[in-house]
């Protein structure tokens, strides 16, 4: 039994986990891109992110694609943000383009994922990085560290980022570290329990992850919280785990959720497990799910409930689309 578990850890993710560090030599990524005749797209999916959004596209601009060419193009895909994110993004150089006008046929779903998906046929990379819009400490390791495993390797095909994440206190200070707590409650048990393979992931729903465009247009997308674990589980059934692979970015600053908040993701990441897991076969369902998320809030002696409906629509794989098979020759 021990040689078995000790087999299964050196056959893991464990082997493909890196430190940022290891692909800092920008010179050396930019001449793996030219010599594998590469392009590579950064998308920043965004609602609402004006303090923020400028600096990152500043940043990560003026190092990846004007000091070193690593970068081909920055789009913003923004969900129609009702404060200034759209004028501030294109102030500081990024291609903003709003989600409801890409494939308006096919209409728009509010979330992250729907953003994500379309930004598919929006980018023109064979390479595509997604970094959140909120991160305070925002640096050129969040891209770099996530394109070099793909350009060092062509087994790889898919990168997620991990980091310590720290809490906010109600004093006002930092935490070092309490961030990922859904992660830790929820995704790594499910993982331990039915995909023991992704439980060696550090960050599974890190908001910061690339991939090659061969991949992720045969993956769906869930269009709410549920689109980082959907991703996971449809490499592993389409691919096996060995093209995943994870990098140490230190430390990502960031607003933290409310638990109230965090409430409603693992609701939505598991109605996204559970349609999964009866699609391979790996459980099925004796009843009808419930349809909304239920929760409790204190009012003095007694609980108000409230009740919220979390829908998420599950897009197909990108390839499936007729208007992208025409644009990308597919």
């Amino acid at each position: 039994m021990a040689s078995e578990k000790k087999s299964e850890i050196n056959d893991s993710i464990l082997k493909r986990t890196w430190h940022h560090s290891r692909f800092e030599d920008l010179d050396r990524l930019v001449a793996l891109k030219q010599q594998k005749g590469l392009k590579i797209s950064l998308a920043f999916p965004t609602l609402n992110e004006e303090l923020t959004i400028g600096k990152e596209i500043l940043i990560i601009r003026t190092e990846l694609m004007d000091r070193f060419p690593l970068l081909d193009e920055i789009a913003v895909i923004d969900s129609s943000s009702k404060d200034k994110t759209r004028q501030v993004a294109e102030r500081f150089g990024a291609r903003v383009i709003a989600s409801k006008n890409i494939l308006p046929k096919y209409g728009s779903c509010p979330g992250k994922g729907e953003n994500l998906w379309k930004s598919l046929y929006a980018l023109e990379g064979d390479i595509i990085v997604w970094v959140d819009a909120d991160i305070s400490n925002i640096a050129p390791k969040f891209v770099y560290g996530l394109v070099g495993p793909l350009l060092e390797d062509d087994n790889i095909s898919y990168v997620k980022a991990f980091y310590e994440r720290p809490m906010r206190s109600s004093a006002g200070g930092i935490a070092q570290s309490g961030g990922g707590r859904v992660t830790e409650i929820l995704v790594r048990p499910l993982f331990s329990l039915f995909y023991p393979e992704l439980a060696f992931l550090v960050q599974p729903l890190s908001g910061e992850y690339s991939g090659r465009r061969s991949l992720l247009e045969q993956l769906s997308f869930s269009t709410s919280y549920g689109v980082e674990l959907g991703h996971l589980i449809d490499i592993c059934q389409l691919t096996g785990c060995g093209s995943i692979a994870q990098v140490d970015l230190d430390m990502r600053i960031h607003r933290n959720q409310s638990t109230a908040a965090l409430g409603k993701m693992s609701y939505s990441i598991l109605n996204t497990f559970f349609a999964r897991a009866e699609k391979y076969g790996y459980a099925k369902l004796l009843r009808e799910l419930g349809k909304q998320h239920i929760a409790l809030e204190r009012q003095e002696n007694d609980h108000r409930v409230i009740k919220s409906e979390i829908t998420a629509e599950e897009r197909p794989p990108m390839i499936e689309i007729a208007e992208y098979r025409e644009k990308f020759g597919k």
